[in-house]
């Protein structure tokens, strides 16, 4: 008998409850509800700040703010380039496109979809600016190397870790403190939420007043009514605020109770053929992913949703090089600011179309649930006799 598995868009797969409760209360009660003159935001900045050893947290609207903020904060000029991966969702590349810029498309390594260090370097050219490494489904991106890049070519080193709360850097730290902004997400789906949600972190005094400046439609506030530069309106609401500090507070233990059940499943899988197992060294197991270098992940994730197992093929219809977007205009009836096709991505093109396959993760999961996975993935994967 197949458990039910919890999910995060349910009760039963989030950890909401009383505190988050009391918070929004707390909130309404006082009758603020803007962060511009309230304190539950700038209260969850400097608790995020000090979980992450940074000298500065930007809240902001969502992680897709969070990441335009990012972006602002490398200050591209119009036309000039940022090299990231085809394997993120579209929140990734859509604030490149905001400011201008051009996405570049760096290939992946096969063995877990991220970040390709030496595709990202042949794609350094006179307009690059930035490279954006995303930490894809709570897996620690290679940033040691991605930095020396950036530093070597004077880059800004972007990261998302949007799927990666608290996830652990191999040479200490955690994910979005070896680059020079992070960024993270509270939206419905991730690590712990307030519904939506952003935050930037950064230990660069300028970005963090450029990043705060430009989610408060530029406004300097120590100055006044004076707008000094151009912004937008990302800022986060006191309830967005309240329910993520109640949510903070739990999430070591959300980061703790994922990474449990994913060893048990890992050790479980070991001696499974035909599966490559990711990295457990310092993942955050937003999803747990598994590479099928042989082909096949459709039809496997195919079997396990058959059996209630939440899971997935590919993570995208297609890898992002590969969107319908790229067909059509960005602004108005215009291809601004591309330039050309996108490149091709064979690593990422095959991950996605063949051999990439994630189930769904929850600090929910029980024993119970390990062992479902297990003997599906068995079934699955292991040929009868007769194939033998």
């Amino acid at each position: 008998m197949i458990p039910k598995f919890p999910s995060m868009a349910e009760p039963d797969g989030r950890t909401l409850g009383d505190e988050e409760v009391a918070a929004a209360e707390r909130v309404i009660r006082s009758g603020m509800l803007s962060s511009v003159w309230g304190t539950e935001a700038r209260a969850l900045e400097r608790e995020v700040a000090a979980m992450y050893g940074a000298r500065h947290a930007i809240s902001c609207s969502s992680g897709t703010a969070a990441l335009h903020l990012a972006v602002v904060a490398a200050a591209p000029d119009p036309g000039d380039e940022i090299i990231t991966t085809p394997i993120t969702d579209f929140g990734t590349v859509a604030p490149i496109l905001a400011q201008n810029a051009v996405p570049v498309f760096a290939d992946v390594d096969p063995s877990d979809g991220n970040l390709d260090p030496g595709a990202v370097e042949k794609l350094i050219g006179p307009r690059t600016r930035a490279i954006m490494a995303v930490h894809l489904f709570g897996a620690p991106a290679r940033v040691g190397a991605l930095k020396e890049l950036a530093d070597e070519h004077g880059l800004t080193l972007i990261e998302d870790c949007a799927q990666a709360w608290l996830a652990e850097l191999p040479g200490g730290g955690y994910a979005g403190t070896a680059g020079h902004v992070g960024t993270l997400s509270l939206q419905q789906w991730k690590h712990i939420t307030c519904g939506d949600g952003g935050l930037t972190i950064t230990d660069d005094d300028a970005m963090a007043r450029a990043m705060r400046l430009f989610a408060d439609k530029g406004w300097d506030r120590a100055a006044g009514r004076s707008h000094a530069g151009f912004g937008l309106n990302y800022r986060m609401t006191e309830l967005q605020a309240a329910v993520a500090r109640a949510q903070l507070a739990k999430l070591p233990g959300v980061v703790a109770s994922r990474r449990g059940t994913a060893v048990q499943l890992m050790e479980a899988l070991k001696g499974l053929d035909g599966v490559r197992l990711p990295r457990p060294e310092g993942h955050a197991w937003w999803l747990f992913p598994l590479v099928l270098p042989g082909g096949g992940a459709p039809e496997v994730a195919a079997e396990l949703r058959r059996a209630g197992i939440p899971a997935r093929a590919g993570y995208l219809n297609e890898p992002l090089n590969r969107a319908p977007i790229w067909d059509g205009p960005i602004y108005g009836r215009s291809p601004y600011p591309l330039t050309g096709p996108m490149p091709a991505c064979p690593q990422a093109e095959r991950m996605v179309a063949e051999t990439l396959l994630v189930i769904d993760w929850n600090e929910h999961y029980t024993a119970e649930h390990v062992a479902a996975v297990v003997t599906v993935l068995y079934q699955a994967l292991t040929p009868p006799p007769s194939a033998r």
